[in-house]
């Protein structure tokens, strides 16, 4: 008889974003698979996919999705196929999903003959995850964990929400709407500090425009803390759209550090330094204002990486200008991380 693997769950994130060609990405909050103390979907490499225990379903649907992987309800797709992982934007099979077959097996639960599936019956030969599984879990343990979301609601998420204090209106609303149109909601104020402490604590992260002065973001630091709000505070960055918005996903972030595909991201005016945890496609955008204040944005990177460090050069590939003010936003699946040149 197999091994028995241990089975839990943990918040994850499909970092949502602006992206460098106009298009949007939705965010998505779910919670991924823990089997054996590593997140599965970390082992799927290059697969833009959540699992259908989101945060944003109704109670229904996410009953009925756990109540499937309970073997509660019958399988969605033939041969006893569960779906694990679907499109983030539509969740249609059309798109792509990583599939398996749940079964029971004497009092264990199964998970095997994992794969990318696209239609009703995938090619295991082609499109299956060698290496990948069989998993045995324990009924007890495994339904235990499971069981636990429909006894508490442990899907809701609280509101996600940000904060955006300043006086120009014009910037501020083109990035309140963008924030909206990846599904995080956003409100513009000048003064913070007279606010109501159960208001401030909605909020999971505040961001200044740059013409906020220091002593005004003094104050709407102190009234956070003093209403007990643990929102991360974004300090101001140069007023590029796409990148404040990266920002602010990366302040939103759940996932903790230690299952997040992007561990490090850091940069001088000679290169930039990339640190994945895990073999996954990164795209590596620069953003700068010019003399004219208008946006430039730089592709300079778009590869699949191996876990460790990796080097990018950047002599001469953000302008002559790149230490006046330049940043660099690195995304992959489901992360996204900042970091200023030079800082």
């Amino acid at each position: 008889m197999a091994e028995y693997a241990t089975f839990g769950l943990a918040p994850a994130t499909r970092a949502g974003g602006v992206l460098p060609d106009g298009g949007y990405q939705a965010h998505r909050d779910f919670l991924d698979f823990i089997v054996d103390g590593r997140a599965l979907l970390a082992r799927l490499a290059d697969v833009d996919a959540v699992s259908p225990l989101a945060a944003d379903l109704g109670p229904s649907i996410f009953t009925a999705h756990v109540r499937r992987l309970l073997l509660d309800a019958d399988p969605p797709l033939a041969d006893g196929r569960y779906v694990l992982y679907g499109c983030p934007e539509c969740e249609g099979l059309a798109c792509g999903a990583v599939t398996a077959v749940i079964e029971r097996d004497g009092p264990d639960i199964v998970w095997r003959d994992f794969a990318w599936q696209t239609d009703e019956s995938p090619d295991l030969a082609r499109d299956g995850y060698p290496g990948i599984g069989p998993f045995r879990f324990r009924a007890d343990a495994y339904r235990a964990t499971l069981e636990r979301l429909l006894a508490d609601g442990a899907h809701r998420t609280a509101a996600r929400r940000v904060l955006l204090v300043g006086g120009r209106a014009a910037v501020l609303a083109r990035l309140a709407a963008a924030l909206r149109s990846i599904g995080v909601g956003a409100e513009i104020t000048r003064d913070a500090a007279g606010a109501a402490a159960e208001e401030l604590r909605t909020y999971g992260a505040v961001a200044f425009d740059p013409a906020v002065g220091e002593d005004e973001r003094a104050a709407v630091r102190a009234a956070f803390a003093a209403a007990g709000s643990d929102a991360v505070l974004v300090e101001p960055l140069a007023p590029i759209v796409p990148l404040l918005v990266a920002r602010i996903e990366q302040a939103l972030q759940r996932t903790p550090d230690d299952r997040r595909p992007l561990t490090a991201l850091t940069a001088t005016t000679a290169d930039a330094r990339v640190e994945v945890s895990a073999a996954c496609r990164v795209r590596l955008t620069g953003y700068r204002l010019d003399r004219l204040h208008r946006v430039r944005a730089y592709d300079l990177l778009d590869a699949r990486l191996e876990p460790g460090p990796h080097t990018v050069p950047l002599d001469g590939r953000l302008g002559k200008r790149a230490k006046a003010g330049a940043y660099l936003v690195a995304r992959t699946f489901g992360d996204v991380r900042v970091a200023r040149v030079g800082g």
